[in-house]
C-alpha cells in the first residue's frame, strides 16, 4: 500500500466515527454528539463558556466517569489560562 492509501483510510475512518461531548450529559444519560452551537445558549460570547470535550463514542464508552471529568476539568483549565486574549479551544490529551 501507498503511505497516501493508509493515511486516505485512517483520516476517513476518523472523520466518519460517532463523536460525543464527555463534559455532558443528555436526560437519557447519554453523552451529547460533539458539537458546540451558539443557538442552544453555549458559547454566545460568554466568557465562562467552554469548547466540547470530544472523545469517539467507543472511547467514552470505556471511560469511567472519573476519567471523563479529568478530561473536562484538564481542558476548560487549559482555556481559563491567564493572558490568553482571544478564547480558543486548546488541546488536552484525554488521558492525564
Amino acid at each position: 500500500m501507498l503511505i497516501q492509501e493508509i493515511v486516505g483510510e485512517s483520516l476517513d475512518k476518523w472523520f466518519h466515527q460517532n463523536w460525543v461531548d464527555i463534559s455532558r450529559k443528555d436526560k437519557d444519560g447519554s453523552h451529547p454528539a460533539c458539537g458546540a452551537s451558539a443557538g442552544k445558549g453555549r458559547r454566545k460570547g460568554d466568557a465562562q463558556s467552554s469548547y466540547p470535550k470530544c472523545v469517539p463514542a467507543g472511547k467514552a464508552a470505556h471511560m469511567s466517569k472519573k476519567e471523563k471529568s479529568s478530561a473536562s476539568r484538564r481542558k476548560q483549565a487549559a482555556e481559563r489560562k491567564p493572558g490568553a486574549g482571544k478564547k480558543t479551544p486548546d488541546y488536552v490529551k484525554t488521558e492525564a
